[in-house]
């Protein structure tokens, strides 16, 4: 199909301005339109899926990507700095493709999670399909002023989607969510714009043409002695422009991931989130924080990337462990799940900073893994939230009895978020340990102990996910409220409908890994030795 990531991002767009347009009084009809929009960016993304080529072996970044779209945009001559061009482009790789997919699915789960709403329809659905298309723009965008633009198209969305429709305490969550990523973005703006002045060339007239193509930018498509471009020889505070301008897109990127120590924003806005945005938010929000690290930070800045290696590695290791301690003390079940993805983030830091082919492929799998496993645990959290509007573990007891089909789902969810073999969350995590513990005899990045010493994290998590179980659905039956007991019904057709197809993928990626392993394997491959190429080549210069 012609301008197919166009389709996929400008469907919901176009289902925003359709909700738009209906009386209030249509709220089934709005519901049926945000359905059928989604609906439909899944079977795109499933058909994006069937004919990716992972065949394809690149020996350049703009050789790596398919599906591609490119309209020259903006054109514009700035005064003596020469030409600015900004392209309406558009393609996808191993690394953006399972993302895509990833977010397409979910965004469908999370219009049948949001059925029963009935307060101001209209608005959140049209801003939920406004979030679906910005989403999936910010995975496919090749320039990367249009890469922001999809990034901050998304903050408004969402800080309207829990300060409207969350919990009691939504402003406060709201505003933490929307300062913190803005905080982000500004550092990330700064880079973009010095990337700006650096990446380009010159026309046959000898006007210099810049660019903001990240094809460019990783191909290292620099102008000599620009701001950023490698060995330019402009300092500041003792390093090199290029590694400042690493650390900020790094902290831009990791708030939202989020790793230690900003990841404070993420357990109130899970609190206070609605179930729908909460499983949006784990699933596809954090991805877009590892994706820019994948995409721009490590693929534009390889030389840094080599050089604070053990850094970032010690970083993930801490969030590992931190995130699943803190996740332990909790009782709120949200909050828990909440502290379990800043562990389970930790561990695509760690495997990227080993850039080993075994870390980069087990950070995106985990990723993906992740996404599937952590949507569905918000799921079942709000499943209980429905009906007792209560998330405390102390105020259940001995559910395995009285729900024994949603017990099922949320033993299986559990014990793939920490885990265990032959279930999606132990392919991608058992990957970034072997590329970490072995990152120092393969390129001798850091020392293996720091692989090691986040081994605890599957330790911790194991013990918070069986003792959340132990306490919730064994022993004597239990509610805290008596009122609670009379709706303590079994899954309905709508909560099998949103569980079902997450629990069948977090089999069969478990058991069959290679699914999505053989298709990202010579993008991944790539990646790694571009980067330990490409960044020897610059930090001899």
């Amino acid at each position: 199909m012609d301008n197919l990531l166009s389709w996929l991002i400008f469907i919901p767009f176009a289902g925003a301005l359709l909700v738009g347009l209906l009386p209030d009084s249509k709220s089934l009809l709005m519901k049926i339109v945000a359905l059928v929009a989604t609906c439909i960016q899944l079977v795109l993304g499933l058909l994006l899926f069937v004919q990716f080529d992972g065949s394809v072996a690149p020996e350049s970044w703009s050789e790596a990507f398919q599906f591609v779209e490119l309209v020259p945009w903006i054109q514009l001559k700035v005064g003596t700095i020469g030409f600015l061009q900004i392209d309406y482009f558009l393609g996808v790789d191993g690394i953006s493709m399972p993302l895509v997919v990833l977010s397409a699915l979910l965004l469908v789960i999370g219009v049948i999670s949001s059925w029963n709403l009935t307060q101001k329809v209209k608005g959140y659905f049209m801003l939920y399909l406004v979030l679906s298309g910005s989403l999936i723009g910010c995975f496919v965008a090749l320039d990367f002023f249009l890469f922001y633009v999809f990034f901050e198209f998304m903050l408004l969305p969402m800080f309207f989607l829990i300060g409207i429709w969350g919990g009691p305490r939504r402003s406060y969550a709201s505003i933490k969510f929307f300062l913190y990523t803005l905080f982000g973005s500004l550092l990330i703006l700064v880079v973009m714009i010095g990337l700006y002045l650096s990446t380009g060339s010159f026309d046959e007239f000898g006007n210099q043409v810049n660019t903001f193509s990240l094809v460019q930018m990783m191909d290292g498509r620099f102008i000599d002695s620009t701001l950023l471009a490698p060995g330019s020889g402009f300092y500041l505070w003792g390093e090199s422009l290029r590694y400042w301008a690493f650390v900020l897109l790094f902290i831009g990127f990791i708030i939202k991931l989020p790793a230690i120590p900003f990841h404070t924003w993420l357990p109130d806005a899970h609190v206070e989130a609605p179930t729908a945005i909460s499983v949006l938010l784990a699933g596809v929000l954090l991805k877009v924080g590892g994706y820019g690290l994948f995409r721009i930070c490590y693929a534009i800045f390889p030389d840094i990337a080599i050089e604070l290696a053990q850094p970032v590695a010690i970083l993930g290791m801490i969030s590992i462990v931190y995130g699943g301690m803190v996740a332990m003390a909790q009782n709120d079940v949200k909050k828990l799940i909440a502290y379990s993805s800043v562990s389970h983030m930790g561990f695509v830091l760690l495997g990227l900073a080993a850039l080993t082919s075994e870390g980069v492929a087990g950070a995106l799998f985990q990723m993906v893994s992740h996404g599937f496993i952590s949507g569905a645990l918000f799921l079942v959290v709000g499943v209980i939230y429905d009906r007792t509007h209560d998330r405390q573990i102390e105020g259940l007891s001995g559910l395995a009895g009285k729900m024994p089909k949603y017990t099922f789902f949320v033993v299986l969810f559990f014990f793939a978020s920490l885990g265990l073999p032959g279930l999606s969350g132990f392919v991608g995590e058992l990957l970034v340990l072997i590329g970490a513990i072995g990152a120092e005899s393969t390129n001798g990045l850091f020392s293996r102990w720091i692989g090691m010493v986040s081994v605890l994290g599957i330790i911790i998590s194991a013990g918070y996910y069986l003792w959340t179980l132990q306490r919730m659905f064994f022993g004597k039956y239990w509610t805290k409220e008596s009122a609670w007991d009379a709706k303590m019904l079994d899954l309905t057709p709508r909560e099998w409908l949103m569980l079902l197809p997450l629990a069948v993928l977090t089999l069969l990626f478990g058991v069959f890994p290679s699914l999505l392993l053989d298709p990202i394997e010579n993008t991944m491959q790539f990646f790694v030795e571009s980067l330990l190429n490409q960044g020897q080549t610059y930090l001899n210069l």
